[in-house]
């Protein structure tokens, strides 16, 4: 079997340490985009600042509802999600996934992944929002609901769509499929079209339901968020039941039945029993006898069929609005267009059928000249070179960052590990880049069957990533793969168990706590888990579980499992970004004027995360920094701290003390040394 040789963990820009060449640039002409943070959204946008704040407005509102609808005190989201709110029609269609060679014709549109999901809007439109709310709470269910049957999830989805939203007031409860009868052409006639879809309140007006049980057992596949025409019987059905299950409070009893109906494989008829204390039939004429009673849905429909017919007909309820547009503290800030271009680009790249024009426009931005490493006008020496590959990187950071992320996708190591490295030293405080290095890392392990290389270093970076993103659901699950590598069963479930609990349906998560039992030989643990997942809707889980569950048996008979690796001591190693320091070294050394017989400090740079717990200055400008790490404490000295190189902060501050921060250092005896470089958190 042919294995891939391991990239070298010195190419590997891991701890973010590099150094800018910095020079003036002339001035440029001021972005239209904002990059504009509420309490849990990010949204970028070029229709202003007014335009912007509505729509993180109207998120945080839609967000509310949704936990207060589930009786949630608070939410998980353990995916990053970013929000592109586009002015016009012609950037936003640029950008659309295609229907038959077409772009889609609603104003907004949802694109999941595993890494971070993504919301586009046409602010041209009226509430643009409102064309991704079905999918927003499928987002939020996914997160925050145990994984149930296939109506519960589509009738909740289709119920939440429907909500409407201003600073006074949420309605919800309306019919989310109702559109006018009648509909304008070109020439101003109105028409009837032809095949118009039938409201949900059309279909349930027929004589025939589902048969309850029926309803209840029906595969549905909810894990995509690919769906077909909500206008069936079923999408109808499941909406009214939970319609019904909302406004009569009956919630913590559906978690009972479902409770019985998944866990303890109760039959469905006998666990609406035992749950709702009737029987199936009374139940399902009480949802009947309900829908027949929502007057305001009947009148809507009623009102679609005339001319003229208003776009937005009043809702079942309304309720005060939850959060006000004085009550959420939104920011705003500027960001460069390159910037808003390389994550609109970044956006297509996770389209299909826009992946191309995506990947052209990246590149693009990648390779343009970063106006960071300009010289300066009176630099006029042209034999000047560039002896680190890593110091040229030109073009945009967040541009090499996804072609970074495309190449993960195709399993293309060696070209991801050049454009995290490019990407690194054109900014090195972005997190998405260690998280990108991680799993890049893991790639490599899984594809050539060999050990995670610079493990020490991605547990680090992956620290940090929780610390920048603490409900990162995928980095607690690649903490919990590389403690378990490590030989620490205990701490990766911890970990597992973390990532579980953020994203309750991802059941590759729940395989791998499996794995950890298994290690730990906790086989009765382990086997409950497989035995569930082997059932799994996704076919590569329940491949490896029954896999799994074929090998347990012997491995618990001869106590040594098929995936254990012996335990290896994690030793701390010299900063990845060793590269560049040597690189700023050799320049440093070389605008020194030097004497005869001088010679170079040729001690190896170690890296040391920890905490500072005091700084002296006495000695000005001269700085020792005190910092304690698992148990031993160093004095770390600088001969000048305002030449010190400094990441996270702008100045050298001699008040700091119990600080989390990195450091590069050239060791001295045993408890000193002198300082390279410091990142303080």
């Amino acid at each position: 079997m042919s294995r891939i040789c391991p990239i070298p963990i010195s190419l590997f820009p891991i701890a973010l340490l590099a150094i800018l060449l910095s020079a003036s640039a002339p001035a440029a002409e001021p972005s239209p985009w904002l990059e504009i943070h509420s309490a849990h959204f990010t949204v970028i946008t070029d229709a202003g600042d007014k335009k912007g704040r509505e729509v993180a407005l109207r998120f945080e509102q839609m967000r509310a509802v949704f936990a207060t609808l589930l009786l949630k005190e608070r939410l998980n989201e353990p995916v990053p999600l970013t929000i592109l709110a586009f002015k016009n029609d012609k950037t936003y269609y640029q950008s659309a996934p295609l229907r038959q060679g077409q772009p889609i014709g609603v104003p907004g549109f949802f694109i999941p992944g595993e890494d971070r999901n993504f919301i586009v809007l046409n602010l041209f439109e009226e509430e643009p929002w409102r064309a991704v709310s079905h999918e927003f709470a499928h987002l939020l269910l996914n997160y925050n609901y145990p994984p149930v049957q296939g109506w519960f999830d589509e009738g909740f989805a289709e119920y939440f769509s429907a909500i409407r939203l201003d600073n006074k007031q949420f309605e919800i409860g309306g019919d989310p499929e109702l559109q006018p009868a009648l509909r304008e052409d070109a020439l101003q006639n109105q028409r009837d079209p032809r095949n118009r879809p039938k409201s949900l309140t059309e279909l349930l007006s027929g004589q025939v339901w589902l048969a309850l049980p029926d309803l209840l057992t029906m595969k549905h596949d909810t894990s995509s968020y690919t769906e077909a025409t909500h206008s069936t019987l079923f999408y109808a059905q499941s909406w009214m039941m939970v319609h019904y299950l909302i406004h009569e409070k009956r919630l913590s009893e559906t978690g009972t039945y479902f409770g019985l109906v998944e866990n303890q494989h109760v039959p469905v008829e006998e666990a609406i029993q035992k749950a709702y204390g009737v029987t199936a039939a009374q139940f399902d004429q009480a949802v009947k006898n309900y829908f027949h009673s929502l007057k305001p849905l009947f009148a809507a429909l009623d009102a679609s069929k005339q001319s003229n017919s208003p776009a937005n007909s009043p809702q079942v309820y309304q309720f005060p609005e939850l959060v006000g547009p004085n009550d959420d503290v939104i920011n705003t800030k500027s960001i460069p267009e390159a910037d808003a271009h390389a994550l609109t680009a970044e956006m297509k790249l996770r389209i299909p059928e826009r992946r191309d024009a995506g990947l052209q426009e990246l590149q693009a931005l990648a390779a343009a000249p970063d106006p960071r490493n300009a010289k300066p006008s009176g630099n006029t020496n042209k034999d000047e070179k560039t002896d680190s590959p890593l110091l040229a990187a030109t073009g945009n950071e967040i541009a090499h960052r996804a072609l970074a992320w495309d190449h993960l996708q195709r399993g293309e190591f060696d070209a991801a590990a050049e454009e995290l490295g490019s990407a690194a030293v054109l900014n090195q405080r972005d997190m998405w880049i260690r998280y990108y290095l991680s799993v890049l890392k893991y790639r490599i392990s899984q594809k050539s069957h060999t050990d995670i290389q610079g493990l020490p270093n991605m547990l680090q970076d992956l620290r940090a990533v929780l610390e920048w993103y603490p409900e990162f659901a995928d980095a607690y699950d690649l903490t919990a793969i590389a403690r378990r590598e490590g030989g620490g069963p205990v701490a990766a479930m911890q970990a597992e168990r973390a990532a579980i609990q953020l994203s309750p349906r991802n059941q590759q998560y729940v395989y791998h706590l499996a794995e950890i039992y298994i290690d730990d030989k906790k086989w009765e643990a382990a086997r409950t888990l497989l035995e569930r997942l082997k059932s799994s809707r996704d076919p590569k889980v329940a491949a490896q579980a029954l896999e799994r569950l074929g090998q347990i048996g012997n491995e618990q008979k001869y106590g040594i499992s098929a995936g254990t690796t012996p335990a290896r001591k994690l030793t701390t190693q010299t900063s990845p970004f060793e590269v560049l320091e040597q690189d700023a070294a050799k320049r440093a050394a070389a605008a020194q004027p030097t004497s005869p017989g001088a010679t170079g400090d040729k001690r190896p740079a170690r890296f040391l995360q920890g905490r500072l717990v005091k700084v002296d200055c006495s000695q000005s400008p001269a700085a020792i920094l005190t910092v304690a790490a698992s148990g031993t404490i160093l004095k770390l000295r600088t001969p000048d701290y305002k030449s010190l190189l400094l990441i996270g902060a702008d100045t050298f501050s001699c008040d700091w003390n119990d600080r989390s921060v990195s450091v590069n250092y050239k060791a001295g005896g045993v408890s000193d040394g002198d300082l390279v470089s410091v990142e303080v958190r």
